[in-house]
């Protein structure tokens, strides 16, 4: 593979949480311009307004331009798509920071389509007040999927300790049960073992799949999703070659460790997969858009009101977003030049144990 600085598009959240604190925390070090060209779509002036909200940061080469195509591989690089008169209330749900962060990513995701940058990264958003500014998508990933024609994608959660999709995303609880069908689940199976492969270099990946009822439905005693539907779904998936099982209860299942014998976790609704994986890793957790063409991934928190403008907001979240959407991105190109023939020695980005690469979390 060509040995080119890969440019990473970082979009800037909603500016009153604490997206700026760990973007500018997590490329504070120097050093990580050796590693990437970082972008940020956003504002100079809300940069600024942060960066002096964390004293032990003095200092920070930044370049202001217009569109990615400018961008300095020696400096953190911001493009100015908001407006001038733009201005930060920490800790505020407000109508601008919305709008900011909708106009945020629509120009991340154009610059991202037209090849200006190579993968993106997504800050923390208010979901309620862009849906109120008009943004029409539950969320970045649903945003993403329609920009770029994807028929399915998968929230597909990753750390060094585990990697866990959801049939089920932004959906009320309620409406769970009606959405769990055996084409859903062999879809998202699917999903799953091509990016394992394609994604993080496991050949033969291993899948556990989650009960949707209480210990596995006990025998349809508290529901037969379990019998009528997901069962049959891992069968399906089994006869296509996906090494998928199940269904495990999810009690049992994360209290004893199960999900360490396996490579990837399907569970069946948010909640049932994030509130686990975000009580093992979420200094490191990392949300990660399988199915996609491009790479996109996001730090597994929200915008965090409480803690805007204190200084106080923890960045080996977005370090992480960052350096698995690099190694994603170089993943991929091997698997490529791999299938064609062109590389005969399958370097694994993800088995790189040379921590040189500032603060960086070493990702299974």
């Amino acid at each position: 593979m060509q040995n080119k600085k890969i440019i990473v598009g970082i979009t800037q959240g909603d500016s009153n949480g604490i997206g700026y604190e760990v973007i500018i925390k997590a490329l504070s070090d120097p050093r990580i311009l050796d590693q990437f060209t970082p972008v940020i779509y956003g504002s100079s002036k809300l940069f600024g307004f942060y960066r002096k909200t964390i004293p032990e940061i003095e200092q920070m080469d930044t370049n202001a331009i217009t569109s990615a195509s400018q961008a300095h591989d020696k400096r953190i690089n911001i493009v100015n798509c908001l407006s001038d008169n733009t201005y930060a209330e920490p800790g505020q749900a407000t109508a601008e920071s919305a709008k900011g962060a909708i106009l945020s990513l629509e120009t991340a995701v154009r610059e991202l389509k037209e090849g200006k940058i190579d993968v993106l990264v997504t800050g923390p958003i208010n979901k309620k007040a862009m849906a109120t500014e008009g943004f029409g998508f539950p969320g970045h990933t649903e945003y993403i999927q329609n920009s770029f024609e994807t028929q399915d994608v998968a929230m597909f959660m990753v750390s060094h300790r585990l990697k866990l999709a959801v049939v089920t995303g932004h959906i009320p609880l309620k409406d769970v049960p009606s959405q769990i069908t055996e084409e859903k689940i062999l879809s998202k199976l699917r999903l799953l073992k091509d990016s394992l492969q394609k994604d993080f270099c496991i050949d033969n990946p291993r899948i556990a799949v989650l009960s949707l009822n209480p210990h596995s439905g006990d025998g349809g005693l508290l529901g037969t999703e379990e019998q009528n539907i997901i069962i049959p779904a891992i069968e399906k998936a089994t006869a296509e070659g996906i090494n998928a099982f199940g269904p495990f209860s999810p009690d049992g299942y994360f209290g004893l460790n199960h999900y360490e014998h396996f490579d990837a976790t399907l569970a069946m609704y948010h909640d049932q997969g994030l509130s686990p994986f975000k009580s093992l890793s979420f200094e490191d957790g990392v949300n990660y858009t399988a199915g996609l063409p491009i790479v996109r991934t996001s730090p597994d928190h929200g915008t965090a009101y409480e803690m805007a403008g204190r200084d106080q907001a923890d960045p080996r979240s977005m370090r992480a977003a960052i350096f698995t959407a690099i190694d994603i991105y170089k993943s991929r190109i091997r698997w490529q030049e791999l299938q064609d023939g062109k590389l005969k020695n399958f370097e694994n980005p993800f088995q790189d144990k040379h921590n040189d690469r500032p603060g960086r979390p070493q990702i299974a």
